[in-house]
């Protein structure tokens, strides 16, 4: 599942959220429109005009700034508005008018008399006149991995407390008094973009120049990767060997892959530095973008062609780096979340360059049920419509026992006003700008009414071409020869956000294909959530061994590379295979496994 903000929820914050929703009922029968916030930047925090979002952002406690109390249920209230050319010394008014939006309380109008701890924000956007002639704007991480309210060159203030009365005659003032900073050390005369986290023994940092994404996007863009290397890669006996390569794909981060600690301070870290292992290069792709913190690794109309970013370009500078086996064979694809759909779309799109995908709980697989929306059929995205029945809301987020924790238009909304046009760097926001067509004005053009959600099925439609279930049964003749056997899939059956119903649909249509069949494995942990595993990260390598092993040429000697735990054979003699790691086959050549005694999926 794309991150949600990992930011805080508190139970203090979650009591004056129930205050606030009951005052907003008093407020309803009896509005204010008083209540104003004027907001500014000095020169000394930025000597420039600045385009962007302007926010306000309320709390009732002063125990963390309010920019990090803001979450989808539980949150403080926040409101924004769009701001072009604020000077600095100018003033951006936040009030009760149409131009500011907020969550969970939509109007100014709607806050309760009270005392609250108040902050500014200003979210910077950058002007970007792309290659294929649109011109928009949104904010350009800089190795945050987008992280809205944490990433540089946005403008806070510094929290104060007011207290609010219900009958204002003049303007709360709040001045941007602070900007943030990059993180990673920028090359002397080099761009933001170009900061790397700093290396260490076994992880390694790269990040390269991207022609094509330059061009789309009219200005420079880099793409990076997070490299681990084995142990013994730098030993002179083993300069002559050259390891297979894992491409996990996460969200953005500076760590090193699997959160690999040099100090062996973890299970994994254990692992990987044990003599007996596996011995893989783990690569994950750093491709944070001005949509979102992951790219989802595909060529697509508004995020831009990272896809071929990745295979052409950063790719062949990792295997001239390192001593990798730069065929696709020795190359599997991996993760979970977004990273499951990133892992199975790599393979999907490009099975010439990569071996195999071992796929954990993707995002949606099939757009029949993009999470619990069937974004073909239904009419609304936020509710189930009867002819006759009120509404029903559609739940977004579950737990384990079936309780809903919050629903699609709550946090639709709640990505509303972080960022219209899909700027909010929300889950949605980039489902829209990566799987659908851009619009009219150069932004992503919409799936559904962010205010109602109804959905528009001629946009819809246009979103087939990355629907990966629809495009393998599309070209399964072509797809099938070089898939078969590929594609390996696992999810918890009660994912938190209903993921494992687009795997299913999944699972049942490659168990249709016959020439040839898909091969394919299915494993479902029985009541598992979101981020459910049949192996650890350690196991997962002594399937990855195992498996490429299976796909090597004839008369390839693995000895160096597949570890004492995976045995060392010749190719010839591996028999135990990722056949031999899961269950029987049943149904059309598709395997299932579950950790109890499930047998298809309903």
């Amino acid at each position: 599942m794309p991150r949600r903000f990992p930011w805080r929820k508190r139970t203090a914050v979650f009591l004056a959220l129930l205050v606030a929703v009951v005052g907003a009922t008093v407020a309803a029968a009896s509005p204010r429109h008083g209540l104003k916030f004027d907001i500014s930047f000095p020169a000394t925090t930025r000597a420039t005009p600045a385009d962007g979002r302007a926010f306000v952002i309320v709390s009732t406690d002063a125990g963390s700034e309010p920019r990090d109390q803001i979450d989808i249920v539980g949150g403080v209230p926040y409101w924004g508005r769009n701001v072009d050319g604020l000077k600095p010394g100018r003033v951006v008014a936040l009030d009760s008018g149409p131009d500011t939006y907020g969550y969970p309380l939509e109007t100014l109008n709607q806050l309760p008399p009270g005392r609250y701890y108040v902050q500014a924000f200003f979210t910077v956007y950058d002007t970007f006149h792309r290659g294929d002639g649109s011109t928009v704007k949104l904010h350009m991480p800089c190795g945050d991995g987008q992280d809205l309210f944490n990433s540089p060159r946005n403008m806070y203030s510094t929290p104060q407390w007011i207290t609010i009365t219900g009958d204002e005659d003049r303007p709360v003032k709040l001045s941007l008094d602070h900007v943030i900073t990059p993180a990673d050390p920028i090359p002397a005369g080099g761009t933001c973009q170009q900061g790397n986290p700093a290396d260490t023994e076994h992880a390694k940092h790269v990040k390269i120049l991207s022609p094509r994404l330059s061009a789309f996007w009219g200005t420079p863009i880099y793409i990076g990767a997070n490299v681990l290397l084995p142990q013994g890669y730098d030993d002179p006996a083993n300069a002559n060997v050259r390891y297979p390569v894992e491409y996990h794909f996460a969200h953005f981060t500076g760590h090193a892959p699997h959160n690999f600690k040099e100090d062996g301070s973890n299970d994994f870290s254990k692992f990987w530095l044990a003599p007996t292992s596996p011995k893989f290069i783990s690569v994950e792709v750093r491709e944070e973008n001005p949509f979102y913190d992951s790219s989802y690794v595909v060529d697509s109309a508004n995020v831009g062609p990272y896809g071929s970013a990745t295979t052409k370009e950063l790719i062949p500078a990792l295997d001239q780096r390192f001593r990798t086996i730069a065929a696709p064979w020795a190359r599997v694809t991996s993760g979970g979340s977004t990273g499951g759909w990133e892992a199975l779309a790599s393979l999907v799109f490009n099975p010439d360059v990569y071996g195999g995908t071992f796929a954990g709980y993707p995002d949606p697989v099939d757009f029949h049920r993009h999470q619990i929306v069937n974004v073909y059929g239904d009419a609304n995205a936020y509710n189930t419509l009867r002819q006759w029945d009120t509404p029903t809301q559609r739940p977004d987020d579950r737990n384990t026992a079936g309780d809903t924790i919050y629903t699609m238009a709550q946090e639709n909304l709640w990505e509303l006003a972080l960022g219209d046009h899909d700027r909010s760097g929300g889950a949605w926001a980039i489902w829209e700008s990566v799987y659908g067509p851009q619009g009219p004005d150069g932004y992503p053009a919409l799936v559904w009414n962010k205010r109602t959600g109804a959905i528009d099925h001629s946009v819809a439609d246009r979103w087939k071409p990355m629907d990966l279930d629809a495009k393998l049964a599309a070209e399964w003749s072509a797809l099938g020869p070089q898939l078969r056997g590929e594609i390996h899939m696992y999810v918890g059956d009660m994912d938190t956000y209903f993921l494992n119903d687009a795997v299913e649909l999944l699972q049942k249509n490659l168990s249709a294909q016959t020439s040839p069949p898909a091969d394919a494995t299915f494993t479902y942990g029985r009541e598992k959530p979101h981020g459910w595993s049949p192996y650890t990260d350690a196991q997962w390598f002594g399937v990855y061994a195992s498996y490429v092993a299976s796909k090597a040429p004839a008369g390839t000697d693995v000895s160096a590379w597949r570890g004492a735990s995976a045995g060392s054979s010749m190719k010839a003699a591996a028999s135990d295979s990722i056949s031999t790691l899961l269950p029987p086959s049943m149904d059309g050549g598709v395997i299932v496994q579950s950790d109890s005694k499930r047998g298809l999926p309903r």
